[in-house]
């Protein structure tokens, strides 16, 4: 039986979910912040970066800002894994407590990486989570946590290409109108190119489809608003999905938890599926 729970912090900073899948498929999206992930159990297989790779029990993901990626069980025994979303901001503030100094935002190359003290550090700071644990050492595990993935997986020989300037202008429209019906022959006219180019253009820069881009900015801004406490129909109206449904299904999809599982998981955890 699938089952996810989940947790938020109230200022939406730090999230964590601990899941089971055995028929659940992540579609290709990516986060606003840094995700790391410990599977428990089974094999969790996924493409990111232009490669395939699979995550077997005890293996750390991780995924920088941004990274386009989906996900889904590597055989029918499914997987069980726990991961922590983090934002920049908490990242750059955590490392800068740690140096005594501004730091640059760490990345990481390896989406998989097989460090049995990385893993040890985030089931514990994700057990803390998700436990409820008293906020002084919540933060301690955060910073312990934080300082063992820079020093032991992240890497400054990463850089990240800059994206040529059809795929960026297209980008720039879908920023400023993603609630608009926006068709493609507008976007490739705003682009200057033709649609053709634009969608191998924008799928080689930037990981994904514009359509996909666009209803992953749809996606963010409902997380936006769920973590106020909007109503789930009243959020699917104002992120232009057709009802809440469909919002849901999506939510689902991108990030394995209801919408409602997710607005109600502000300070504590919240379970979806059987648990």
């Amino acid at each position: 039986m699938e089952w996810s729970r989940y947790w938020r912090s109230p200022d939406g900073g730090l999230e964590a979910m601990h899941a089971h899948f055995e028929r659940h498929a992540y579609h290709r999206h990516s986060h606003e912040t840094y995700s790391f992930g410990v599977t428990e159990d089974g094999h969790q297989a996924f493409r990111c970066r232009g490669g395939a790779h699979t995550s077997a029990a005890g293996m750390v993901i991780a995924f920088n800002p941004d990274d386009p990626h989906d996900g889904h069980p590597a055989d029918e025994l499914g997987f069980t894994y726990r991961i922590v979303h983090l934002g920049p901001e908490l990242v750059a503030d955590v490392l800068a407590d740690i140096a005594g100094r501004p730091v640059g935002p760490p990345l990481f190359a390896a989406p998989v990486v097989a460090d049995p003290v990385l893993a040890g550090d985030l089931r514990a700071l994700h057990a803390a989570l998700l436990g409820g644990a008293a906020a002084l050492r919540r933060d301690e595990l955060l910073t312990a946590s934080v300082g063992a993935l820079v020093a032991r997986a992240a890497t400054d020989r990463l850089r990240r290409r800059a994206a040529g300037g059809v795929a960026v202008r297209a980008r720039r429209l879908l920023d400023e109108r993603f609630l608009d019906d926006v068709g493609a022959g507008e976007l490739a006219e705003a682009a200057g190119c033709s649609r053709f180019a634009l969608y191998r253009a924008f799928r080689r820069e930037f990981g994904m489809a514009p359509s996909d881009y666009q209803r992953q900015l749809r996606l963010r801004a409902a997380r936006r608003l769920l973590a106020g406490g909007a109503a789930i129909g009243d959020v699917a109206a104002r992120t232009g999905f057709a009802d809440q449904s469909h919002l849901t299904r999506w939510f689902v999809r991108s990030y394995g938890v209801t919408p409602g599982v997710f607005r109600d998981a502000r300070g504590r955890s919240r379970t979806w599926g059987p648990g």
